[in-house]
């Protein structure tokens, strides 16, 4: 099966799947049928005498400045180096070829007037990842992502630098190892490939992928520590839930019935004099649910954004070309945000999952250790779990609450979307290691409750930390046991899916 590039609909999936190699991706007939009849229509506006923005005038607050036949290559050439002033450090490999992806559907609908050639170009680096450098700061989400897309595609025409390996190397050597010529911009190229909003949504993707497994993961991981402190099955049942039936908190609830089916563990307490449990055990579908409501907002508005035209301005026919906002991140900086916050929720209940098997209630020694006094068991951990919550707390300030007016007014309202997708990601990050900790107290806990049994899954997910973390008998270096479970975290090997 291949994917045809402005014609079929992309999803999170698919774009990763492409990214990763395991998809094609292709420019049907069709779709170069609606890209060539688009480059006909700008080279039609690019020759007359009518101003049309960015094809025959100049940008931004000099839009009243036209400009003629014999200087249009070079103002898309200006465009692009004058643009390319991102600064820190570059963003993952991954991004850079998430973004160009993003790129070439938006192009391959036939609205942005570039020439079949340059995406060719695109396709070719995406094909044999020849990825470019883009730092990761300068763009104010509007007029897109002006500043990492510059940077992206500077190696056209052989500015620039691309990774090669771990290196960063000039894009000329590595156009002339790959015996490329440098492609010459032609009217309106530069603003179709500038403008936009890949940056943003490629760090949106990125995230969204990671944040369903870490969705599923926390579950998991609360099912576990469920079963360490002995709490109750009662809160997760389906009428309970059917009566204030939020479509997130339906499915924790129903994912975990099925990870506590069959516990011998459960059931070996069912009559116990316990009243009710602490929050963090019993309001996991309210809270987990919450945040899966959010990671199902933000999927919906990333599909209609990888599927949409975001360049400026676009084209609808040979006389018409309409200067319009669909460069404006605002739609996708908001939703972020919002999935933001709902990471670092899922974090901070966590977190406080962990203090409660500490505290030495219903069974389980203080500090998760028979052994205290000499010994501090998992006192200190739980520090560090704190510690990344706050700063998630800290990075769940809105970008999009804010603007900052740019080019002499013209771009006076800006969505700072492409800092909401940053700090998306790195509030995804933190919680990668808060629930590592988590699962490594929850085992240590389901250890103090044997010989009782658990459901298949956990058992399943109970021997994957123990093959990497032997329970804690005596005081020992945490920081390699912490690390190993961050890395099957990262890596995606706990068994999530039911």
């Amino acid at each position: 099966m291949k994917f045809k590039y402005g014609i079929d609909k992309l999803t999170v999936d698919k774009v990763i799947a492409i990214a990763n190699g395991t998809l094609k991706a292709v420019v049907t007939k069709a779709a170069r049928e609606k890209v060539n009849t688009c480059r006909n229509r700008v080279e039609i506006m690019a020759s007359g005498d009518k101003p049309v923005y960015g094809i025959n005038t100049g940008f931004g607050p000099l839009c009243d400045v036209q400009i003629t036949p014999e200087e249009t290559s070079q103002l898309q050439v200006n465009l692009l180096i004058t643009h390319a002033v991102g600064v820190g450090n570059p963003i993952e490999k991954d991004l850079s070829k998430i973004m160009m992806i993003c790129k070439v559907h938006a192009l391959c609908q036939g609205f942005s007037g570039i020439r079949l050639k340059v995406i060719e170009r695109i396709l070719y680096f995406i094909e044999n990842n020849i990825l470019p450098v883009v730092p990761e700061q300068g763009s104010v989400g509007a007029s897109g992502d002006l500043a990492p897309l510059s940077h992206l595609f500077l190696p056209l025409f052989g500015e620039g630098e691309f990774w090669v390996k771990n290196k960063i190397v000039a894009a000329k050597k590595v156009l002339k190892k790959h015996k490329l010529k440098p492609i010459q911009l032609q009217a309106k190229e530069g603003l179709a490939l500038i403008n936009g909003t890949q940056f943003i949504l490629a760090h949106a993707i990125k995230g969204l992928n990671k944040m369903e497994y870490l969705l599923d993961l926390a579950d998991v991981a609360g099912a576990m520590s469920l079963e360490g402190f002995q709490g109750s099955a009662a809160p997760f049942r389906k009428e309970l839930h059917e009566i204030r039936p939020f479509k997130g908190n339906l499915k924790v609830a129903k994912r975990v019935r099925m990870l506590l089916k069959g516990s011998q563990n459960v059931n070996s307490h069912t009559d116990c004099e316990r009243v009710q449990d602490p929050y963090s055990i019993r309001c996991m579908p309210q809270v987990h649910g919450a945040s899966r409501n959010a990671f199902y907002h933000l999927n919906e508005m990333a599909e209609i954004e990888m599927n949409s035209v975001t360049d400026n301005p676009i084209i609808l026919s040979e006389t018409e070309a309409i200067s319009g906002g669909n460069f404006h991140g605002q739609p996708m900086a908001m939703v972020i945000d919002y999935c933001s916050l709902a990471t670092s929720e899922l974090g901070n209940i966590s977190d406080r999952r962990c203090y409660l098997l500490l505290e030495g209630k219903y069974g389980l020694p203080r500090l998760l250790t028979e052994a205290g006094g000499l010994n501090s068991g998992y006192m200190i951990p739980q520090y560090t779990t704190a510690a990344l919550v706050t700063e998630n707390k800290s990075l769940c300030f809105p970008p999009s609450a804010d603007s900052v007016p740019t080019s002499l007014g013209q771009e006076d309202h800006v969505s700072m979307g492409s800092i909401s997708g940053r700090r998306f990601n790195q509030i995804l990050g933190n919680l990668e290691k808060i629930l590592a900790i988590e699962l490594m107290y929850a085992a240590q806990a389901m250890d103090f409750r044997r010989p009782n049994t658990f459901s298949a899954i956990l058992e399943e997910n109970f021997k994957i930390i123990r093959a990497k973390v032997d329970k804690l008998e005596e005081d020992r270096i945490l920081k390699d046991d912490i690390n190993a479970i961050i890395e099957m975290v990262k890596g995606q090997k706990f068994i999530t899916k039911l």
